[in-house]
């Protein structure tokens, strides 16, 4: 049985983790930490993770950006394994994780859908071609109209992915809006939408003369991230230190 710190417990994500691991045989979610201490399940809830006193095989994240220097500095001293799905982490925050990989196993992913991690693997192949071929690239993300961040983690990665794959020759750009002038060639266009319970969208788009190739992912509930989330976890436990991330998990 891999037990599980479950970070972020009262949130959509922590609870549809929390529902989805209570079917299952091989996991069990022995502690969580929100901020507000409110117990909805049958695990008890810190208000802060140095008071969590429950072991642990690995640490699942959905929280907050302010929130992950303290489980950083928690998973180090215990060794213990972190699958760190919080977005919007500073460039220090980010260094941060990278070190933090050095002492303990940490699963970093914009993104635990199965799905949009082969979409991350499909435009690393194709993306060279097309840009060599002229193809503009642009991104188009949608989500709920309570979410934070924007643009989102992932389509920061669809676009790393791009960059990466093409030598990172690339631009990224959020606004256009400043400046009256015809598009570059070698820029990313990245755009975000928010409104209503949009679960998440991402369109990657290729236009090219007289032909648009888009990419498309929609997730229709947060059940697949949930999925993914303890996959990962599954994954991670008893893994040595190190960097990970969701191509490990998928293979």
């Amino acid at each position: 049985m891999i037990r599980i710190i479950m970070h972020g417990c009262n949130g959509k994500m922590g609870q549809f983790i929390s529902s989805l691991a209570a079917q299952e045989e091989t996991v069990q979610i022995v502690a969580g930490v929100d901020i507000t201490g409110v117990q909805k399940n049958d695990y008890p809830v810190f208000t802060n993770i140095v008071d969590c006193d429950v072991e642990a095989d690995v640490v699942i994240d959905f929280s907050n950006a302010s929130a992950v220097d303290g489980l950083l500095d928690y998973c180090i001293a215990g060794k213990l394994p972190c699958v760190l799905c919080t977005t919007g982490l500073s460039e220090e925050q980010l260094a941060r994780v990278e070190e933090a990989a050095k002492k303990t196993a940490i699963l970093k992913s914009a993104n635990m859908s199965v799905g949009i991690n082969l979409l991350l693997k499909l435009l690393a192949e194709i993306s060279p071609k097309l840009s060599e071929a002229g193809y503009d690239i642009e991104i188009v993300e949608r989500h709920h109209n309570q979410k934070l961040d924007a643009p989102s983690g992932t389509a920061l990665a669809l676009a790393d992915a791009v960059n990466d794959s093409c030598g990172q020759t690339y631009e990224h750009v959020f606004d256009r809006s400043s400046r009256r002038q015809k598009r570059p060639s070698k820029e990313i266009g990245i755009s975000s939408v928010r409104g209503g319970t949009i679960v998440g969208d991402h369109d990657v788009i290729f236009a090219g003369a007289d032909e648009v190739i888009t990419l498309s992912h929609s997730a229709y509930s947060r059940g697949v991230f949930a999925k993914g989330a303890l996959e990962a976890a599954k994954f991670l436990a008893g893994k040595p230190a190190g960097r990970y991330d969701m191509s490990d998990v998928i293979g």
